[in-house]
């Protein structure tokens, strides 16, 4: 590993389904991600994304990666702007890269991730240390 390595860029659509999916293993069931009605009611422009699946597809970025999900040593992010989930087929494109920015001494890694939907960052601050 080296610095400047970049990871190869991944896409992941995340459709409705996959929100009632995420609700019952994750036990988050907060009616924004799954209730359109309410979610506007509240100010959103329509059903989110969970914030800790956008993180989750940041780490299967880098786990796809390294080729051994043990490797990764720490993942951490901000969530800065929601993933709009629309009601149909396709759902909603969340675009991941990162990049390799510092070599430890310790055999370890720090990778900067950056995820976006509709072009736009939806997570600061990403970035997963790896063995």
């Amino acid at each position: 590993m080296n610095i400047g390595d970049e990871l190869p860029a991944r896409e992941y659509r995340v459709t409705r389904e996959q929100l009632i999916r995420y609700a019952g293993a994750s036990l988050d069931f907060n009616p924004i991600h799954w209730n359109e009605r309410f979610a506007k009611g509240v100010g959103l422009p329509d059903v989110i994304g969970h914030g800790m699946l956008t993180m989750a597809l940041s780490g299967r970025l880098v786990t796809d990666w390294l080729g051994d999900p043990g490797r990764l040593v720490e993942l951490s992010c901000r969530f800065t702007r929601p993933v709009v989930v629309p009601d149909d087929d396709e759902g909603a494109l969340v675009e991941l890269s990162g990049k390799v920015s510092k070599v430890h001494d310790d055999g370890t890694a720090t990778v900067a991730i950056t995820a976006k939907f509709d072009g736009r960052t939806v997570l600061g601050k990403a970035v997963a240390v790896v063995r």
